[in-house]
């Protein structure tokens, strides 16, 4: 018997997501609850996020304990480790756990470079260039960009560039280079702009996202604006992961080696835990985590409210970023200061550098809102 099916009736599973205005991301978020409760009928599954999207993750959490759950098992359904999977999450766990005694949660690992994982962004890769296989020297002309998050935690950054080697190798692509939607360098537009000066006539740009929503817009059109100033090169987007079978095996594998303990010697949450200790982090409240059940207005006018003052780093927003050393790069996160970047991020920048990025793009936006 599969070990999510032997689990005692008193035990549920809790995947943990950020949350996003897009629609399409809460949607699309949800079909992975979804397939692992067609997978395992008998496993009782919830999904929250930390903030934007409903259920949020407290509600989530009283829904398992609604069916009598007592020890959950809760995964981050993030592909990499950056400050929402190291902080935000454990920190809401911890303060669920904390007011319920007699409930026990245990935090798993991100999704990560899983081979699974590896083996959906090939599998998108291929179907963007109507492929089912290569052989070698196939792709020997033809550049790949890999799209990544973005942090301001560098291994973060760093595992997504080592995904592009791996696949770059994997599929035999010519030339690979690794660009970033967020607060970190290169950027997506001014990486494209580089690669475009690489001489490859045909280029995959390859976000590596869960779901869709306004940052897969904004990729794309970044891509359709290069695309359109070098009419001689072959641009081709590939879709993003969503719930298509090898991130379902990977979602059940993380879940497993949460029971099992099979994870790393210091997870995430015992990371967490080690330095809220010693006063490196502190658990804060997510004004999310208490949004009525519903009440999706009242949610959105404060979470506008808690915005309204981009540049005064405001302490009632409901996530936090720690200071980025390189947020002043040339090639980084000031190329996209006029396109609705994170408030958080806004106030990082020194004045001059807004003020010149503002005047070397007077048709932008006067000032960025903080939606995602």
């Amino acid at each position: 018997m599969a070990l999510l099916e032997s689990l005692p009736s008193n035990t549920g599973v809790l995947i943990c997501g950020h949350g996003s205005r897009a629609k399409i991301a809460e949607e699309e978020f949800s079909l992975l609850a979804k397939g692992l409760r067609e997978r395992h009928p008998s496993l009782k599954v919830e999904y929250g996020f930390l903030e934007y999207s409903a259920p949020n993750i407290h509600m989530a959490l009283d829904k398992l304990l609604a069916q009598g759950v007592e020890k959950i098992y809760a995964v981050p359904g993030m592909l990499f480790a950056a400050t929402h999977a190291q902080n935000d999450i454990p920190s809401v766990l911890t303060t669920y756990q904390d007011k319920h005694p007699g409930l026990e949660i245990e935090y798993g690992e991100e999704l990560g470079l899983h081979q699974e994982m590896i083996q959906a962004f090939q599998s998108r890769i291929l179907e963007s260039l109507s492929l089912d296989h290569v052989h070698d020297g196939d792709l020997y002309d033809t550049m790949l960009v890999v799209v990544g998050r973005g942090t301001s935690v560098t291994a973060a950054n760093a595992e997504a560039a080592k995904l592009t080697r791996i696949v770059c190798e994997n599929l035999g692509f010519g030339w690979s280079e690794t660009v970033y939607s967020g607060v970190t360098y290169p950027s997506v537009g001014r990486g494209l702009e580089m690669a475009v000066k690489l001489g490859y006539k045909k280029i995959v740009v390859a976000p590596y996202f869960l779901f869709g929503g306004k940052l897969i817009g904004r990729i794309h059109a970044y891509v359709d604006k290069v695309a359109a100033e070098n009419p001689d090169i072959k641009f081709m987007k590939t879709n993003y992961l969503r719930d298509q079978v090898h991130v379902i095996n990977t979602f059940v594998q993380r879940i497993e080696e949460t029971i099992t303990d099979a994870g790393p010697a210091e997870g995430l949450m015992q990371s967490f835990k080690q330095r809220l200790a010693s006063g490196q982090v502190s658990v804060h409240h997510h004004h999310a985590e208490f949004q009525p059940e519903g009440d999706s207005h009242s949610h959105d006018e404060a979470h506008s409210n808690n915005h309204s003052h981009s540049h005064s780093h405001s302490h009632s927003h409901s996530h936090s970023h720690p200071r980025y050393r390189h947020i002043a790069h040339p090639n980084g996160p000031r190329t996209m200061i006029n396109e609705n970047m994170c408030c958080c991020f806004m106030g990082q920048f020194p004045q001059h550098i807004i003020d010149e990025e503002k005047a070397s793009k007077p048709e932008a936006e006067e000032i960025p809102s903080c939606k995602r």
